[in-house]
């Protein structure tokens, strides 16, 4: 089992996309089963409708859920697993107030060491516990920290030792009864069955405390685990929510397209790919989690619209055409003749909107331009460029650049562009509306 655990707090970003392509693409490769969890534990962050959002941003990029559901469905049995380990002399209940925390904190800083539990409630047993509901007195559930080093084998970073002291006495439960991230996380992934995790190198530190809590609730199936690389934004540092390329709203404002994002995120930190223009199909049947760098890698914007050109490019004439209002298999091939001086939906829409808009015959070429208006409206359909060209030409008296710059912007709404010849047989079925 195979999972994706975005937490809807925000909008969902470049990196968490990375993370789902991988997990779902892996769960394919393994034949099992691929679910999404909506790590929603965080009230006070948890933003309604983020999570639909999220939904509706997969289904964009056809990534595929066997079933969904929402942590804090299971908050009864995150509650009673903690209890569980607290009867088990696993766990302790903890009343430290925050200032005696902070204290501990202050002085681990002045001692130039890095902090620690310290152990002031470590004692404190199950029988503590109704003593302190019934009193009222804010308390903490904290497991114990693990006796022995936790070995973390990752397919990327290798093998990982963490000692006792850094997983420390950590909290599983909040004053207010609701399970910490980790705690949560360890209980939802041990329920479900999920056994191949795909996530972030930033949760290298939440690993081990992940996989004491399922040892300590007797757990013993084994995880894969691999921990992908940051990305860095040009500047060569973390990106970060203010970098455009790190929002997905961004990128689909913009007009690059699902396949081309897809295509781009599972070549980052990965130099095995047999060619760099592919589907998530055709990455299924070659893509090696392994092979993936285990150094940050950097997002560059102008592989990403190349990429993107290159669908677009591949894409289906008719479909193509409906990102422009048509469904029109010429209208499609048109917008492709742009493609050399575009790479984007929002870049084509810029060459095709002026093709079938009102045209300005205030400008340099007005005059000439309602001459050929006049012309186009009152002869019959001409079938070929040359013979419409050759017409225009005779029966307007125009010549030179007096009758190709204006008929290039009468035609496109652009002096520039792609060859006439190109352009007319595919908007002759418009030649009236076009200019006008």
């Amino acid at each position: 089992m195979l999972r994706f655990a975005p937490s809807p707090t925000g909008d969902m970003h470049t990196g968490n996309l990375r993370i789902a392509i991988l997990n779902y693409l892996v769960s394919q490769q393994r034949n099992e089963p691929f679910m999404i969890r909506m790590d929603d534990t965080d009230k006070e962050r948890t933003i309604e409708g983020k999570d639909t959002e999220i939904m509706q941003i997969l289904e964009k990029f056809a990534i595929k859920h066997e079933s969904v559901f929402h942590q804090s469905e299971h908050l009864h049995m995150h509650q009673t697993l903690a209890i569980k380990l607290l009867e088990e002399g696993k766990a302790f209940v903890c009343t430290c107030t925050p200032e005696q925390l902070e204290q501990d904190r202050e002085e681990a800083k002045k001692n130039k060491v890095a902090y620690r539990y310290s152990g002031r409630c470590h004692d404190v047993n199950k029988e503590e516990l109704a003593k302190l509901k019934e009193s009222k007195t804010p308390f903490v559930i904290r497991i114990k920290k693990p006796e022995h080093d936790i070995v973390t084998h990752d397919l990327i970073k290798g093998d990982i030792v963490t000692t006792p002291n850094e997983v420390d006495s950590f909290v599983i439960l909040r004053a207010d009864s609701t399970p910490t991230y980790n705690f949560a996380c360890a209980c939802d992934d041990m329920l479900s069955g999920v056994n191949f995790i795909i996530r972030g190198e930033d949760h290298l530190s939440d690993t081990p405390k992940q996989k004491h809590i399922k040892m300590q609730l007797g757990y013993e199936e084994e995880t894969t685990y691999a921990h992908l690389p940051i990305i860095l934004n040009t500047a060569g540092k973390k990106m970060s929510k203010h970098d455009d390329a790190s929002s997905l709203k961004w990128m689909f404002a913009e007009g690059f397209i699902p396949d081309a994002i897809l295509n781009y995120l599972l070549l980052l930190g990965n130099s095995s790919a047999p060619k760099e223009i592919f589907t998530l199909p055709e990455a299924i049947a070659w893509f090696n989690i392994e092979n993936i760098s285990k150094s940050a890698v950097k997002f560059d914007i102008d592989k990403l619209r190349y990429i993107n050109r290159e669908h677009l490019k591949m894409m289906d004439d008719k479909k193509l055409s409906t990102l422009f209002g048509f469904a029109d298999t010429d209208i499609g091939k048109l917008a492709k003749l742009y493609l050399e001086e575009a790479s984007t939906i929002k870049e084509l829409e810029s060459k095709i909107k002026p093709i079938f808009s009102p045209k300005d015959f205030d400008g340099e070429w007005g005059e000439e331009m309602r001459i050929m208006e006049k012309l186009i409206w009152e002869l019959p359909m001409i079938n070929t460029f040359d013979e419409f060209k050759s017409t225009i030409m005779k029966e307007s008296g125009l010549k030179g650049e007096h009758f190709f710059k204006p008929l290039h912007v009468l035609l496109t709404g652009a002096e520039h562009g792609p060859e006439l010849s190109d352009v007319y047989p595919l908007i002759k079925p418009y030649l009236l509306e076009v200019a006008s």
